[in-house]
């Protein structure tokens, strides 16, 4: 009796052994090192802490910017770099960097889509720019669905391959003070999940970070709106989406993204209605 419950003991083993080798084969974790890596508005806020970051993991690292100048002193500050000047909001320009991007760097096969804008409206009032309105949408989120258009066959082409799409927490709670970047956001988190399900029987990788507030250039116009003790540290943020996308986490949720994730499913009324005293507080002081 017991050389037989040995006996099957010893075949469970076998096959737990080969189960956790399916798996292992099955599920390989995104490796961030040794890639190339293109990232959109990287001369500042998270752009150029994932520039900084992902240099030191041994990665070639190419950024986007619109300012040549802030494009040069970026490289100058990490010599490594790659960088282009190109605009997110021209269509044109998006078919120019990824003709230029490939040709020099066949290998790439990771795009950020980071570039983002974000400003204060009043939609009553008479003068608001609707070819500011425009830009706000193009920049957020007719320029990431047009880079992973352009880009999109190539990196079909590339092992190890990733999209990693910027969104943040206002797409899971609207602020009434930034109408049309929440709306962006929104817009683009849509999009990234149904990217993700139709890619998932390819080779590519689709990960959303979620970013809450943080102390970027994006949030300066908003000082004395939101509290400064609720705005994260940048490289803290990109650590932990680096740490996330490492560990195959599809949609990354730092700091106090991961409170506005839970609120915005237990409390949507009241979190909107605090957004709405922020924006109301602002309104008022704009107009005294």
């Amino acid at each position: 009796m017991f050389e037989f419950c040995k006996h099957w003991i010893d075949v469970c083993k076998q096959w737990l052994r080969f189960a956790l080798h399916l798996c292992i084969i099955k599920k390989t974790k995104m490796k961030l090192s040794n890639n190339t890596i293109l990232i959109t508005g990287g001369t500042s806020g998270f752009g150029l802490q994932f520039a900084t970051q992902l240099l030191a993991l041994g990665n070639t690292v190419i950024i986007t910017g619109r300012n040549e100048a802030k494009l040069h002193q970026t490289k100058n500050l990490l010599p490594a770099l790659h960088v282009f000047q190109s605009d997110v909001s021209d269509p044109k320009a998006i078919s120019q960097l990824f003709e230029e991007v490939t040709k020099q760097f066949p290998s790439l096969n990771i795009l950020i889509n980071n570039a983002g804008e974000m400003r204060k409206l009043n939609l009553l009032d008479a003068a608001l720019d609707q070819d500011d309105v425009n830009r706000e949408i193009a920049i957020n989120l007719s320029g990431p669905v047009r880079m992973v258009q352009q880009f999109l066959p190539h990196l079909l082409t590339k092992t190890n391959a990733a999209i990693l799409n910027v969104t943040s927490g206002l797409a899971l709670i609207p602020f009434p003070l930034a109408p049309i970047y929440g709306a962006t956001k929104a817009g683009l988190r849509a999009y990234t999940q149904a990217l993700r399900i139709q890619l998932k029987h390819t080779g590519i990788k689709v990960f959303e970070l979620v970013a809450p507030g943080a102390k970027t250039p994006l949030n300066d116009k908003f000082a004395g709106d939101v509290d400064s003790k609720m705005l994260m540290e940048p490289d803290k943020l990109v650590t932990e989406a680096i740490s996330g996308m490492m560990n195959d986490k599809w949609e990354i949720f730092p700091g106090i993204a991961k409170v506005i994730r839970v609120m915005s499913r237990i409390a949507p009324k009241f979190m909107l209605a605090q957004m709405s005293k922020v924006t109301e507080k602002s309104m008022a002081k704009a107009n005294q």
